[in-house]
């Protein structure tokens, strides 16, 4: 006989346990019938009442109490391996048919009491039983003792898949990846690095609505601008039912939008600056055949400038940018971003800036020329860095007495031997400053790159100042950009600066997310974006979206390198009173501290559950 798949030898089906029982019952009817089986099966005849199928497995339960008068037969699978449960009583059936619970360790004494009694007994009836009887009577004591070894015991309520309560006791063992999401919580990040780079442009979306935002009254624009002018910030609670009715987030929201410029032309967009010729392309700029109206753009940016770096060391404004068309200029006050003094960071430069500024007398450093240098330095051996560096003393010596031997005799010896043969006129000499340009050609390169960042601490910021306000070179001389002076972003307000606010706009849109598309509202801010201004609205949006947003951030690359850490170390706390600046506590605690973002800036970041991942 062939066995189906899936098959398991030892569960024995239904229809061979029927046949089992069947068998049984026909030995016991034989038992009955004969003489010497009268005496021993007198009592378990008489407690089987009429009418009960032959494949009824032992007795009956006395149910007189059972409504209805009906009668509940034991589960014929009640002996299967898999209801065993330890836990339970035994059955024990008196000599009435009646079933008695007895406890496991009750039975194990009324077993070695009967022991001398049942081995009497079963020789005396085995004696008497012909051979198909004895089988009978073998299968029944041995189906006995496994019940008793077992313990089982079923009430008139048992099933026959019923849960053991072993189960529930000894659960089973998670594997460690399903205990780690619930046993060791995830680390929650409140503040994300402080990003030195100005945006042009953030993208918030969310599963909440974002429309709050959006289409402020008169009123609450109103009381957002008297709360940045005076710098009055409100506390909201950690979380907000309706954004749309609570009017302190909606004056809170416009409140960090504001930002201060200068010069402010309504009709031309003065940031970005860099590679911006197509939005002034087309451009009104009268400017730009009058020299008497760029001196006098000039002066009052002059003006501008000169205030800006007075609140900066009076620490009443933390910062502010400087975006000409050539480079761009980050003023730090002290204390902010790590550094004890005053620091500026100029990206990108060029070679002529550089030497501009040292025969001006400011003195500057190169921050990731230098890392680069201390990363080769480390990787190397010691011993190896010390012979190297006798080698490289040595070069030196030796490139000095030839360049000044070369210097004295060079038309006469370099070229000496063109004059023997007759052709010193028809080859043209290079001249010094082709020559000067061939040995750095290393310092060259580095022209318009990342890498060509410069940092001014101290003192020197100040000469950095008047040397920017004297510098013809900071002003285009040609193209659409000519005669217009740089453009100043400060978080404050300065002297001659123009208020201006982000524009703000709300839009729901449809994603895909998995298979299905769900309803998802995004905001989107545009403008020169300010760290402090990034900081603050995140900040707000914590709350009224319950700690749940995303946000792609789009960075103005020239500033990307802004992220730079200077060499300077870090103020002291005495020095680092920055309260009054006017810029929320929690945003001037972020800008304190220094950047880990290297060359690179963020470019998303994301909260779940009020905590805060992002990308670079």
């Amino acid at each position: 006989m062939s066995q189906p798949d899936g098959y398991s030898p030892s569960f024995k089906r239904p229809a061979e346990i029927m046949r089992m029982r069947r068998k049984r019952t026909r030995s016991d009817a034989s038992v009955f019938s004969s003489p010497s089986g009268q005496g021993s099966t007198a009592v378990q005849s008489d407690s089987s009442p009429a009418g009960v199928r032959p494949f009824s497995p032992g007795p009956l339960f006395n149910t007189q109490s059972r409504p209805g008068g009906g009668i509940k037969r034991r589960n014929p699978f009640a002996n299967i391996e898999n209801t065993y449960s330890p836990s339970k009583k035994c059955l024990i059936y008196n000599e009435d048919g009646h079933a008695e619970a007895v406890d496991r360790c009750k039975r194990k004494k009324l077993t070695e009491k009967e022991g001398e009694e049942e081995m009497s007994t079963k020789t005396d009836c085995n004696a008497a039983l012909p051979l198909s009887a004895r089988l009978t009577e073998a299968e029944k004591h041995e189906h006995q003792d496994v019940n008793s070894k077992k313990c089982l015991s079923f009430s008139e309520d048992d099933s026959l898949f019923e849960e053991e309560e072993e189960d529930v006791v000894s659960p089973l063992i998670k594997s460690p990846q399903a205990i780690a999401p619930a046993s060791i919580a995830p680390p929650v990040c409140t503040v994300f690095p402080t990003d030195w780079s100005l945006k042009t442009r953030l993208l918030f979306t969310s599963p909440l609505t974002l429309s709050w935002a959006e289409n402020p009254k008169a009123q609450e624009e109103a009381t957002g601008l008297s709360q940045h002018l005076r710098a009055h910030f409100i506390t909201l609670p950690h979380s907000l039912q309706d954004p749309r009715s609570c009017s302190e987030l909606r004056c809170a929201f416009q409140q960090s939008l504001v930002y201060w410029q200068h010069p402010s032309l309504p009709w031309l967009s003065l940031f970005p600056r860099i590679n911006a010729e197509r939005s002034f392309t087309g451009k009104c700029t009268p400017w730009a055949q009058d020299r008497a109206l760029q001196q006098s753009l000039m002066s009052e940016w002059s003006v501008s400038l000169s205030s800006l770096y007075s609140l900066l060391k009076t620490k009443l404004c933390p910062y502010f940018y400087l975006c000409s068309y050539q480079f761009s200029v980050l003023f730090r006050a002290a204390g902010v971003g790590g550094s004890g003094s005053i620091t500026a960071l100029i990206s990108p430069t060029t070679r002529g800036l550089r030497e501009s500024m040292k025969a001006e007398g400011i003195e500057f450093s190169l921050p990731l020329v230098e890392d680069r240098r201390k990363s080769r330095e480390q990787q190397k051996h010691p011993d190896e860095e010390e012979e190297e560096q006798e080698c490289s003393e040595l070069k030196e010596a030796e490139e000095r007495d030839g360049e000044k031997d070369e210097d004295n005799d060079d038309e006469d010896g370099s070229f000496s031997w063109l004059k023997e043969i007759g052709v010193q006129d028809k080859i043209k000499k290079p001249d010094s400053i082709t020559i000067q340009l061939q040995k750095e050609g290393q310092t060259v390169s580095l022209d318009h790159k990342p890498e060509s960042v410069v940092c001014v601490e101290g003192t020197h910021t100040f000469t950095l100042i008047n040397f920017l306000i004297n510098c013809k070179s900071l002003v285009a001389a040609a193209g659409p950009q000519a005669g217009l002076p740089p453009t100043l972003l400060a978080p404050n307000a300065f002297r001659g600066a123009t208020m201006h606010t982000l524009k703000a706009r709300s839009v729901n849109v449809k994603s895909q997310i998995g298979g299905s598309y769900q309803d998802i509202s995004s905001l989107e801010i545009t403008g020169p974006i300010l760290p402090s201004s990034l900081h603050t609205i995140t900040n707000l949006l914590r709350p009224a979206q319950k700690g749940n947003f995303s946000s792609a951030l789009y960075t103005h690359t020239p500033t990307a390198v802004m992220n730079t850490h200077t060499t300077e170390q870090q103020s002291s706390a005495g020095s680092s009173d920055l309260s009054a600046c006017g810029l929320h506590p929690a945003s001037i605690q972020q800008l304190m501290q220094p950047s880990t973002l290297g060359k690179t800036a963020l470019s998303h970041i994301s909260m779940i559950n009020y905590s805060y991942t992002w990308r670079s």
